[in-house]
């Protein structure tokens, strides 16, 4: 029997605020424990929650991004649950009327051994707010509490943002395709850090099976709190092997809340899932409904930074680049800004593409860094770029004064000069020089002459040793060729 794997994504995105969203409290990452466990994140007696305003703008800016129905009213209400992170024993979140419905993200597979690359559109159903629980702390080294269990209860009440989509996925290939970009999305209008090992970025992922053809889904298990895309990747091949192979043996999967283990590769059961009414949800008497207008969605949108899709676009109508290339330098907000800034210092677009996306990035992924973190600035990219065009220096030449740049030289020019990398572009000495070679090498002349291309390339080769590699090759090549002609 052929299966087909059938898988939903559920994605926690901590929004970029300095206040929890209830309170003031600060959501700082690395406090010591319990520092910033204020008295509404704890729910004392008493205290009462106030809606952090920019939360919700981060949530509308989400819905303007994804073209989603942003509710003009949404409710807050109650999840019961018991956990010892969870000291009010109920998280404050939105069920049935959420700040953010149907929307959709647009993504691109790669290509996977045989199969070609392809686009799908993946569907979100909802996007709502809620808050953070605190975090359970095992095997602490304190002497006075060695091998025991705490509660840390700092992120109790950070402002989350759950973006829920329909179960359109078909692969694992396409599930982390609409994590990366979902994660540069949030990145890129500003709602989030994405900082995916201090927990900024988490993904639960549903994940069932059923045989191919068939429209009725399978049981669903979801796999919890993936960080990190390598590890979404093998969860799910895992977690679809494990279903198949359960089934075909006679086996029933149960719904269940699993965890995957990156150390041996498996996932394992955590708790039976819950359903909606398990957590008995009713709206929160101590919040009142939240109205969004459309004045409201209008000053959003006002800030909001041109999106991915419209910068696209714009750089291959602009600057006449390529789709893969509009596309390459869109793929995060810091890389565009790099890319225009280059370009707004002067220098020409599809080199500077080139550059960008050759060696900057390759030079950054070996060390790396992030784009911001370039030893080499925006500025002295187009200044080096430059004087590749006027031809001061060859493209050859280029790199080394590139690798001086990255190991912290600045001026362009005095690294030219200092490593005696200028190019020699005056006629008259590049013609005299040529001379020289042909009165050197008549073999090679008689052999061009005789029909043997190659030879002209080892005249050319024999001119540009003669100059140590300074001599203009495209004018090494013109001259030549007139000389020959003759």
């Amino acid at each position: 029997m052929e299966w087909e794997v059938v898988i939903g994504l559920e994605t926690h995105t901590q929004l970029k605020t300095n206040t929890k969203i209830f309170s003031g409290a600060s959501t700082a990452f690395g406090a010591e424990p319990n520092t910033q466990a204020c008295e509404v994140s704890i729910a004392l007696p008493g205290v009462l929650p106030v809606l952090n305003k920019q939360a919700v703008e981060c949530a509308i800016k989400f819905g303007l991004a994804v073209n989603a129905e942003i509710a003009r009213r949404s409710v807050f209400a109650r999840k019961n649950y018991f956990y010892p992170d969870l000291p009010k024993g109920y998280q404050i979140s939105q069920y049935e009327l959420p700040v953010v419905g149907k929307g959709a993200v647009t993504i691109q597979v790669p290509a996977v051994g045989k199969n070609a690359a392809y686009e799908k559109v993946i569907n979100i159903t909802r996007a709502h707010l809620e808050e953070d629980a605190g975090k359970s702390v095992h095997g602490l080294s304190n002497q006075s509490i060695e091998g025991m269990s705490g509660i840390d209860l700092n992120r109790a009440g950070t402002p989350l943002l759950e973006i829920v989509t329909e179960p359109d996925m078909r692969s694992a290939a396409e599930a982390v395709a609409y994590a990366k970009k979902l994660h540069e999305l949030v990145q890129w209008i500003d709602i989030c850090d994405g900082n995916m090992q201090e927990g900024s970025f988490r993904c639960d992922v549903n994940v069932s099976v059923r045989p191919k053809g068939t429209e009725k889904l399978g049981t669903r298990r979801e796999i919890k709190n993936l960080n990190s895309f390598k590890f979404m990747q093998q969860a799910i091949e895992y977690e679809t092997r494990w279903q198949i192979e359960t089934l075909e043996d006679g086996g029933t999967i149960h719904q269940a809340t699993v965890l995957f283990n990156p150390d041996t590769g498996e996932t394992r059961v955590m708790r039976s899932k819950e359903e909606a009414n398990d957590y008995r949800y009713f709206p929160d008497p101590d919040l009142l409904p939240l109205e969004v207008t459309e004045a409201d969605k209008a000053r959003v949108k006002a800030e909001m930074p041109e999106l991915p899709e419209v910068m696209k676009a714009r750089f291959e109508a602009e600057y006449g680049l390529t789709s893969y290339d509009a596309s390459t330098l869109t793929s995060s907000r810091d890389l565009a800004d790099y890319f225009v800034a280059t370009v707004n210092a002067g220098a020409d677009a599809k080199p500077a593409a080139n550059w960008v996306m050759g060696s900057v990035s390759a030079k950054l992924n070996a060390e790396d860094k992030p784009i911001n973190a370039s030893p080499v600035t925006a500025l002295q990219l187009a200044q080096l770029l430059k004087r590749i065009n006027d031809n001061t220096i060859s493209n050859n030449a280029a790199k080394q004064v590139f690798e001086a740049m990255w190991a912290g030289e600045v001026d362009v020019d005095a690294i030219i000069e200092k490593l005696g990398l200028k190019q020699v572009s005056d006629s008259g000495a590049i013609e005299a020089m040529i001379d020289e070679v042909l009165a050197a090498n008549p073999a090679m002349v008689a052999e061009f002459k005789a029909g043997k291309e190659k030879a002209f390339n080892a005249l050319v080769g024999q001119a540009m040793k003669a100059s140590k590699g300074k001599a203009n090759p495209a004018q090494v090549n013109e001259i030549l060729k007139k000389k020959l002609a003759n």
